[in-house]
């Protein structure tokens, strides 16, 4: 594949991961797109591709954004963007570094990552086992949601589960993450009675398929479209019908989100961050470091909230 061809191929699964499991708005898919074929153009200039750039790279395209009289705000954003693609690369397998990992840029620090909570989660779950037209579909429906919040994985993982691994009444999953790095998640006692409960229903809908003559599926999830499994697309789909039901604006909920959740819970119910970087299939501990700024940022609140001595305005 040439050096085109590749950096194309980059940034269009790039921006499909980031539509389908982060729920990015299109307006900020379309400025990232905008944003990294502005660097890949530069570095095409110098002869040089994503696939092969340097920190230096990175540092010159920035100066080189600086000199057109770009605001701050746009060259943060642009390195944003370009962050988000390294990252996205490393954990792909497709670049064994990250060079843009350790490169400062103006704009606002980092947002905290938005998470649901637990009464909100339990309300989705909630709603999950009662949305749908037949017993199967809710079934699946439960199974995805408890599968979801219990093992915090990504939606592609989740989605893409082998039936393989749900056999036998499993106490963990192996999970195929990014870069097809394997991992281990416990589940919860709920999360393995849902999953018995959608793998009978769901045996049974494939046996009457394959006296059809169809072919079993190999999937947990199984679908007749192209992949052969339940999209993610269609899951994002079905996570805001849930939001519905469960009287929370569609906007909040995302699966990335119960994700963030997943994580948040387990922190502020005193598990290790090492265990949750663990569990969720990172590769650095700074990565899941932001999560402690998420639950001192809600301990900051409830003081100020509720404590009698807290300032009032």
């Amino acid at each position: 594949m040439s050096a085109a061809g590749e950096t194309e191929r980059w940034i269009s699964a790039f921006l499909e991961a980031q539509a389908a499991e982060l729920d990015a708005a299109r307006n900020t898919l379309l400025a990232y797109g905008r944003d990294l074929k502005d660097y890949a153009g530069f570095l095409a200039r110098k002869g040089l591709a994503p696939a092969t750039a340097t920190r230096t790279d990175i540092e010159a395209w920035l100066v080189d954004c600086e000199a057109q009289g770009l605001a701050a705000t746009t060259r943060a954003r642009r390195l944003s963007a370009v962050r988000g693609l390294y990252r996205f690369a490393f954990e792909e397998g497709w670049r064994a570094d990250n060079p843009a990992l350790r490169i400062s840029g103006p704009g606002k620090a980092k947002s905290l990552p938005k998470t649901l909570s637990e009464d909100e989660v339990s309300r989705l779950i909630d709603a999950a086992k009662a949305h749908g037209r037949s017993a199967a579909d809710r079934a699946r429906n439960t199974c995805l949601m408890e599968l979801l919040y219990a093992t915090g994985m990504r939606v592609s993982e989740l989605v893409g589960l082998p039936v393989a691994a749900a056999r036998g009444d499993p106490r963990m999953l192996l999970v195929r993450g990014k870069g097809g790095k394997e991992r281990l998640v416990p589940l919860s006692a709920p999360a393995r009675v849902a999953l018995a409960d959608w793998l009978a229903l769901r045996d049974d809908g494939q046996d009457k398929a394959r006296a059809k003559g169809r072919k079993p599926s190999p999937f947990l999830f199984p679908s007749s479209g192209k992949e052969g499994h339940l999209t993610r697309h269609r899951f994002h789909g079905l996570i805001k019908e849930f939001a519905v039901v469960a009287g929370i604006s569609p906007e909040a909920v995302t699966p990335h989100r119960l994700r963030h959740a997943f994580a948040t819970h387990l922190l502020a119910h005193g598990a290790d961050l090492r265990a949750i970087q663990t569990l969720l299939g990172h590769a650095d501990v700074s990565t899941t470091e932001i999560y402690t700024h998420v639950l001192e940022e809600r301990l900051k609140s409830l003081v100020l909230d509720h404590h009698p001595l807290a300032a009032k305005d």
